[in-house]
């Protein structure tokens, strides 16, 4: 198996669904010709096109919303903001409005919120913040948070095909300084499912 970095493990998984579901498209903040402030979907837009690669202006709201609307046609959306810090501005459609769709019953689509978090000595004020428990406690919010390239994978594939609204956090310090054996062939992580991992006592 060949072993990847937690960002490689991310932009892989994104990557192999948009080939296997033509529903799956991405939007956010320079993530097109740029290929995203981390560079996890760098090569995205010459593989699968502006129109599946969609480079949007600074406003997580309308990301949100945006995404939101697609997913009610059946889209399966992968609406990223640079950094998790500014998640805030798009707090009122992700926690009213993506949620109550799956808690009152009606179809159900995606829409999966992807953004890098971690708190970073030099990060700054703005880039520096962990708020990923404001939605843990929101009813009907699936909140992702993997450790693991392994994981990582599994779990931004799991999110993707999911029927309800996912929120994947990237762990942006893990993003180069971890590594390892990610299998080739097509797998999920369960969502929801605990995995006990146990160390030997040193």
């Amino acid at each position: 198996m060949p072993q990847l970095t937690y960002l490689e493990a991310i932009r892989q998984g994104i990557w192999e669904e948009m080939e296997r579901d033509p529903a799956v498209f991405c939007l956010g903040e320079d993530i097109g010709i740029y290929g995203g402030a981390f560079k996890v979907t760098d090569g995205f837009i010459d593989r699968f096109g502006p129109e599946r690669v969609i480079d949007t202006p600074i406003g997580e709201s309308a990301i949100v919303g945006a995404a939101f609307g697609a997913s009610l046609t059946g889209m399966r959306p992968v609406a990223s903001s640079s950094f998790m810090d500014f998640i805030g501005c798009a707090f009122n459609q992700i926690v009213t409005w993506l949620p109550k769709r799956t808690i009152a019953g009606r179809p159900r689509a995606a829409g999966h919120p992807a953004d890098p978090a971690a708190a970073m000595s030099t990060g700054a004020h703005f880039h520096s913040q962990n708020p990923e428990m404001w939605f843990v406690h929101a009813p009907g919010l699936k909140v992702v948070c993997p450790a693991s390239a392994y994981d990582a994978k599994g779990l931004i594939k799991a999110a993707i095909r999911d029927n309800n609204p996912v929120i994947f956090f990237e762990h942006k310090y893990l993003y180069r300084r971890i590594k390892e054996e990610v299998p080739e062939e097509d797998y999920i992580v369960p969502l929801g499912k605990a995995r006990i991992v146990v160390k030997d006592a040193i």
